[in-house]
């Protein structure tokens, strides 16, 4: 087969460019437009550290083929993070409830997130169980992660 043109609108900027049969979004994101903050686990989507946002729902790029996706929509962590210097209220509570420790799986941890509380703005901590259970972290026990999120659907709330 032939490689194929994609256009892609990543983190609000039209992208462009040839990619070979079998691509993957994450090789896609990461070799091809340098975006590194979604990372390459397992490969076979069962950890979650490449979690992205297709068209505004979460998805692990590892197991689409970019080509099936031509003309979507997708935001990484790099496309949450605000361009004057700050974090993005789901960033800054990770940090302030210490819910990174490694931080490999946080992008993917802040995707799924973003994901959830786009949809459902006040969630139960069920909620976010739910969410992230696709997303593996071998640090912190996932309950600062959990209530890292619940604390920024708060913030973001009052914001």
């Amino acid at each position: 087969m032939p490689s194929t043109v994609i256009e892609l609108e990543v983190n609000g900027s039209d992208e462009e460019f040839i990619a070979k049969p079998g691509t993957t979004l994450l090789s896609a994101l990461r070799d091809t437009l340098g975006l590194t903050a979604t990372k390459r686990g397992c490969g076979v989507g069962t950890c979650g550290t490449c979690t992205c946002l297709l068209d505004g729902d979460a998805v692990m790029s590892c197991l689409v083929p970019v080509e099936t996706v031509n003309g979507s929509r997708v935001k990484t962590l790099e496309g949450v993070t605000p361009t004057d210097g700050t974090l993005a209220p789901l960033q800054q509570a990770f940090l302030d409830g210490f819910a990174t420790q490694c931080g490999f799986c946080t992008p993917g941890m802040i995707m799924a997130a973003e994901a959830l509380l786009a949809d459902n703005p006040t969630p139960t901590r069920a909620d976010v169980v739910r969410a992230i259970s696709g997303n593996v972290c071998r640090c912190t026990g996932y309950e600062s992660i959990i209530q890292a999120i619940l604390d920024a659907a708060e913030r973001m709330a009052v914001a």
